[in-house]
């Protein structure tokens, strides 16, 4: 199984190899000591892979802090302590999402249009259901034209129950259906989409206010959990969206959407550094049980091995 998952996140993730490691390689074998030009080339790198130039300033002074610390000659080694701190940097969250979350819980899934909210929906839903669970799914985002028609497929294809109402109707009235629905089916695993418009964050809190007020009616603290989706393709602007979303309300954990049809993987280091936010699954892939639990120690390893 650790083998089929670690396969998937280096098919996955070739682009982002190609666009990193591979550069990085050739960076390394061309430098015969470690020297500023080194780390101006490796500074180069890295921002030009969405790590972004925060990130990038912080890892290359750690670099040269720790060669001049360690008296460091040999370019090679300066790529293992590139590998160990970019693991340190993702690992701030060492539960697995299945461990974590508590047996009966409510998943708010957030973002905006275009990143691939429904098609998670439809592949968490899977992956839940994979794991034994009892699965509902209710059609939140009612205001955008066809999304509960593309939720139904989904859910078809993943074999779970779906609440939907007809277009334009409350969101918060929606769930509250799902969620009566969950307790007389025994399901507990309710994934509910949500409103993908962020262009008012008042707005965009106050719908989710409703939808909190009618979920903690039902559920503890601790099982209410929300999620922004990210398309990874979009690069340092899925850092903005996440910013802007973390303002509006608190987010929980991040699924970061096609990461196999992007170079700019390198994104994840910022999500993580910079927002603090743990990064819980990962789309690696079209299929509907491509979407991963998130791995830092086999993400960095299937980029830099």
């Amino acid at each position: 199984m650790a083998l089929n998952v670690f396969k998937k996140f280096t098919e996955g993730l070739q682009k982002t190899k190609e666009e990193l490691s591979n550069k990085l390689d050739a960076v390394f074998s061309s430098f015969g000591k470690v020297d500023a030009s080194l780390f101006d080339e490796l500074e180069d790198i890295l921002i030009s892979s969405d790590i972004g130039v925060e990130s990038t300033i912080e890892i290359i002074d750690y670099l040269k802090k720790v060669a001049k610390a360690e008296k460091i000659k040999d370019p090679a080694d300066i790529k293992l302590k590139l590998k160990e701190h970019i693991k340190s940097i993702l690992n701030i969250d060492e539960a697995t999402n299945d461990e974590e979350l508590p047996y009966s819980s409510i998943i708010l899934i957030v973002g905006v249009n275009g990143v691939g909210k429904t098609t998670t929906i439809g592949k968490l839903a899977h992956l839940y259901k994979s794991m034994g669970e009892k699965v509902i799914v209710a059609a939140g985002d009612t205001f955008r034209a066809a999304a509960v028609e593309q939720l139904q497929i989904w859910c078809q294809k993943s074999g779970v129950d779906i609440i939907a109402n007809k277009e334009g109707s409350d969101p918060a009235a929606v769930i509250f259906d799902a969620v009566q629905a969950a307790k007389a089916r025994n399901a507990n695993k309710l994934i509910c989409d949500t409103a993908g418009r962020l262009h008012n964050k008042k707005n965009l809190m106050n719908e989710l206010n409703k939808i909190f007020r009618v979920v903690e009616k039902e559920y503890e603290k601790n099982q209410i959990k929300v999620y922004l989706v990210i398309d990874a393709t979009t690069g340092q602007n899925g850092i903005i969206q996440a910013k802007a979303f973390n303002e509006a309300v608190h987010i929980d954990g991040i699924i970061l959407t096609k990461l196999d049809g992007t170079a700019k993987g390198g994104i994840v280091i910022p999500i993580q550094k910079e927002l603090k936010v743990p990064i819980k699954y990962v789309g690696l892939g079209e299929k509907i049980d491509d979407l991963q639990s998130f791995d830092y120690e086999k993400f960095v390893d299937a980029i830099f091995d």
